[in-house]
C-alpha cells in the first residue's frame, strides 16, 4: 500500500496535536524521520535524556518535545506525549494512499457475493458465495475469502489472506500477508483405543472494528461457539490464537505468543513476545504479562506486571531470578559447610 505526502505548517501540526509552537510556526513540514537523520522540511522528536543530547547536531526543520525540555532548537513543538504526537503527525503528513475501485481481471467473484462499488479486488483473488465486502476496502492479490464472508468498511486484505467460510469483520480492520483466519481448532476425542476422532469445529470467528493482525497470524474459529478478537486490539506477526478464545477490546498482543483454546483476555491487556497460554486461562483487564511467561491451564491473571514460568508477580519473579543467579555461590558455601562439619565429626569421634 503507496503512501501519499502531505505538507502542513508547524503551527497546523501543533493544532493537531494539542501542542504549543516555540519559534516559526510558518516553517512548512513535509515529512518525518528520526532525531539523528532529520534534513530540511522534516520534523522529528525527542523523549528521553540521549535524544535530547543528540538534539543539539539534529538538523530537524521541527523538533517534537516534552513540556519544559530545555532545547536549543530553533523551532519546536511542546507536547506532553512526544512519541504519540509525533505518530499523530506522521498519520497526517503520510496518510494512507487508497487504490482506486477496480476488480482485477484475474480475480474469482461468486455470483452471490456481494461487493460495495468502491472496493478494489486485486489479482487472483477469491470471493465465495453469499460473501459481502464493505464500501473502500481493498483485498489484495492472492487473498481467499470463503463462503459467507462479512468483512466491513475500509478495511485492507493484505495478500494471501485467507478468511474461511462464516467469519465476519468489522471495520477498518488490516490483515497483513498470510494471516489465516477461521481454521479448524485443535481439538481431537480420544477412543478407548487411543485413536483421536475430530470434535467439531463449526464455530465463527468474530474480529471487531479497527483491528490489527501481523503477518502469518492464525485465528481458529470456535468449536461450537466463536472465537473473538475485540476492537482496537493489535496483534503482531506470528501469533497462534485456539478455539473459543475472547480477546478484548485495546489489547496488545507481540510476536510468536500461543493462546490455547477458551482462554479469556479482558479489555487493555498487554502481551510480551513467546508467552504460552494454557487452555481455559483468564487475564483480567490491566494485566501486563512479560515475555516468554508461562500461563498454566486455569490460571486467572489479576491487574499488574507479571513474568517468568510460571507465571508470577514481576517483584516475587524478580526475588526468585536473584536467588537463582546466587545458586554457584551457594554450591560452593554448602560444599564448605560440609567439609566443616566433617572435620568437626572426626575432631568429636576422636575426643571420644
Amino acid at each position: 500500500m503507496t503512501r501519499d505526502t502531505r505538507e502542513r505548517t508547524v503551527a497546523e501540526l501543533a493544532s493537531h496535536v494539542g501542542g504549543h509552537v516555540m519559534g516559526d510556526g510558518n516553517i512548512l513540514i513535509k515529512g518525518i524521520a528520526s532525531v539523528e537523520s532529520a534534513g530540511a522540511g522534516e520534523i522529528a522528536f525527542v523523549e528521553d535524556g540521549k535524544l535530547l543530547e543528540n538534539e543539539r547536531e539534529s538538523r530537524a526543520s521541527c523538533l517534537i518535545v516534552p513540556e519544559g525540555a530545555q532545547v536549543q532548537a530553533a523551532c519546536f513543538i511542546e507536547v506532553k506525549r512526544p512519541k504519540l504526537a509525533f505518530a499523530l503527525i506522521a498519520e497526517l503528513l503520510h496518510p494512507s494512499k487508497r487504490r482506486e475501485p477496480m476488480i482485477h481481471p484475474t480475480a474469482t467473484v461468486a455470483e452471490s457475493a456481494n461487493l460495495d462499488l468502491t472496493v478494489s479486488i486485486g489479482a487472483q483473488v477469491e470471493i465465495g458465495e453469499r460473501s459481502s465486502v464493505g464500501a473502500g476496502t481493498e483485498i489484495h492479490a492472492g487473498a481467499v475469502i470463503g463462503e459467507g464472508v462479512s468483512i466491513g468498511r475500509d478495511c485492507v486484505i493484505h495478500p494471501n489472506v485467507v478468511l474461511y467460510d462464516n467469519v465476519t469483520l468489522g471495520d477498518r480492520v488490516i490483515l497483513h500477508a498470510g494471516v489465516i483466519v477461521g481454521a479448524d481448532g485443535f481439538g481431537y476425542v480420544p477412543d478407548e483405543n487411543n485413536v483421536r476422532h475430530k470434535f467439531p469445529q463449526i464455530g465463527t470467528v468474530v474480529i471487531e472494528d479497527d483491528v490489527e493482525i501481523g503477518a502469518c497470524t492464525c485465528i481458529d474459529r470456535g468449536a461450537l461457539g466463536r472465537t473473538r478478537i475485540g476492537r482496537a486490539t493489535k496483534i503482531d506477526n506470528l501469533v497462534q490464537i485456539a478455539h473459543n478464545v475472547d480477546i478484548g477490546e485495546r489489547v496488545v498482543i507481540a510476536a510468536q505468543t500461543g493462546i490455547s483454546g477458551s482462554t479469556v483476555i479482558e479489555d487493555d491487556v498487554v502481551i510480551g513476545g513467546q508467552v504460552g497460554f494454557g487452555d481455559h486461562a483468564r487475564v483480567q483487564s490491566g494485566a501486563i504479562i512479560g515475555s516468554k511467561a508461562g500461563i498454566l491451564p486455569g490460571k486467572i491473571v489479576r491487574p499488574g506486571v507479571w513474568w517468568g514460568i510460571p507465571v508470577q508477580p514481576l517483584n516475587e519473579y524478580k526475588r526468585l531470578n536473584a536467588h537463582m543467579n546466587h545458586l554457584p555461590q551457594m554450591r560452593e558455601e554448602i560444599k564448605e559447610l560440609r567439609e566443616a562439619i566433617k572435620r568437626l565429626q572426626e575432631r568429636i569421634e576422636k575426643e571420644e
